[in-house]
């Protein structure tokens, strides 16, 4: 799928939408490491950005987006609308992200 086919708007731009195809998602559930939590720690106590964590959530929203990418191309659609990300911590340590959207068809204008 053509990423550029994706956007949180409603509509694409040059394009007509010909067919609403569905929902579609893509989850992911990731922990971190006690490697990982050592790590970070050591960053938390220089304060800023917390690399380890933040590298572990951009691979996590990217898995969860290709898996709804995925998705979208088995039920037959080129494009998404309406993306978006939601993310849940399910038990200490452990997070799902959830990537979803209305799965339609377009023809350029």
């Amino acid at each position: 799928m053509d990423k550029s086919n994706i956007t949180t708007a409603f509509e694409l731009e040059g394009f007509k939408i010909t067919k609403n195809v569905g929902i579609v998602r893509g989850l992911t559930v990731r922990s971190r490491s006690v490697f990982g939590n050592i790590g970070a720690g050591f960053q938390t106590l220089f304060g800023g950005n917390i690399s380890i964590y933040a590298t572990l959530c951009e691979k996590a929203r990217e898995d969860a987006f290709q898996l709804m990418c995925d998705h979208a191309e088995q039920m037959g659609a080129n494009a998404v609308i309406g993306m978006r990300y939601d993310a849940n911590e399910v038990m200490a340590g452990v997070t799902e992200v959830l990537a979803y959207g209305t799965a339609v068809k377009v023809e350029k204008i």
